[in-house]
This record gives structure tokens, C-alpha cells and sequence, in this order.
């Protein structure tokens, strides 16, 4: 029986995989898979076949967001709380209110209102005296923004203030991770803000 395959040339090659059910698979055949990056799996049980198909998708998806993760950045608007300033200069350490978002530990900062001066990547994240790896939207929170070695370091009172929204700072690189590989991480109103992010710091 000749078996007539179906292709998508919309769905990813990576996830292009064979499902080989109770067959033999020829050495022609799997050598032709290899060459064109294809996963045959064989089984003689369907439920067993269909467990090692999700386990491999599993694993992949897990180390591919690994591999990304510092990559991708989440779409966050912050508004310093001036009543909790702890720190001015760098590291600058203040509580901040999340006003729209998903706020991530390694989020790079930027202030729009001011040329999109560029003050660090969040360092750590404190929620109720405890260390968080996230906040989102409405959660009130401490945090702390290091500037990256070689940077000229930013001071709160002079490169910006409490008129100020923070921002997640995106590029067309973490735009296209975070769609690739966080796509579903994210609600309507995140994607929204990533439009918004985007016409802040011009990213086409």
C-alpha cells in the first residue's frame, strides 16, 4: 500500500514528523527522513506511539524556550511609586506598579518619555517580602534595575522620574521569539501592548 503524505506548507519543518504505526520502516526510507530533518516514530502499540510523539514535542518545546527565554522579551508598562524610592542610582531600586503586562525577571528597561533612555535589565523581583520570577498586571511590587556592564548608569530624579512609564525595550529579534515560542503565554491585551511597545521604540 502506498501511503500519499499530506503537507502543510504553512506549519513549521521542525515539527515535521512521521507516525508510523505497526509498519516497518525501509532503511531508503528512514535515510530520506534524516536528509530532510524528518522524526519517524515506530510502535506497535498506538498508545505507545502516541506517547513518544508527545514526550519528544514536549521536550522540544521545553528546551527551545530555554534556548530563547533571554531572548524574548514580555511586553510590561511600569509606573514608579515615588513614596518607595530605596535606591536612585544604579542599581535603582523602587517599588513600581504594573500598570499592563507580564513584568519578567531579565526585562530590559526603557523610559520613552525620555528619548528611550535605556536604564537596565531588571535584576530581581520582590512581591510581599518574597522573590518572584513575575508580576502582572496590578500587582505592586520592589524592584530592582542593574545597568549592563559598560553602560553609563541612570539615576531616578535626573534621567527620569515617577511622571514616567517604564517599558519593556522590544526589538523585531524578541518580537519574533516571543511570538515563535511564548505565543501562548500571552492574552489579547499583551499583544496589544507589543503593538504599542513596538510604535514606542520604532520597531518595523
Amino acid at each position: 500500500m502506498q501511503v500519499k503524505p499530506i503537507v502543510n506548507p504553512e506549519f513549521p519543518s521542525r515539527w515535521a514528523v512521521i507516525l508510523a504505526f505497526d509498519v516497518k520502516v525501509e532503511r531508503e526510507a528512514q535515510e530520506l527522513a534524516d536528509s530532510h530533518g524528518v522524526k519517524i516514530f515506530t510502535a506497535d502499540i498506538i498508545y505507545h506511539l502516541s506517547d513518544a510523539f508527545i514526550k519528544w514535542r514536549d521536550d522540544r518545546i521545553k528546551a527551545e524556550r530555554e534556548k530563547f527565554k533571554d531572548i524574548a522579551v514580555f511586553p510590561c508598562k511600569l509606573r514608579v511609586l515615588p513614596q518607595f524610592i530605596f535606591n536612585s542610582r544604579d542599581p535603582i531600586v523602587c517599588g513600581v506598579i504594573v500598570e499592563a503586562g507580564i513584568l519578567k525577571v531579565g526585562t530590559p528597561i526603557s523610559v520613552p518619555s525620555k528619548e528611550s533612555v535605556y536604564l537596565g535589565r531588571v535584576e530581581s523581583l520582590e512581591l510581599n517580602h518574597k522573590k518572584v520570577e513575575e508580576a502582572r498586571r496590578g500587582a505592586e511590587l520592589c524592584i530592582k534595575i542593574a545597568a549592563l556592564p559598560g553602560d553609563a548608569p541612570k539615576m531616578y530624579g535626573r534621567h527620569f522620574d515617577h511622571n514616567d512609564l517604564l517599558m519593556s525595550r522590544v526589538s523585531r529579534e524578541s518580537i519574533d521569539a516571543l511570538k515563535q515560542y511564548f505565543r501562548d503565554d500571552l492574552g489579547k491585551e499583551d499583544w496589544k501592548l507589543v503593538i504599542e511597545l513596538k510604535k514606542a521604540f520604532n520597531v518595523y
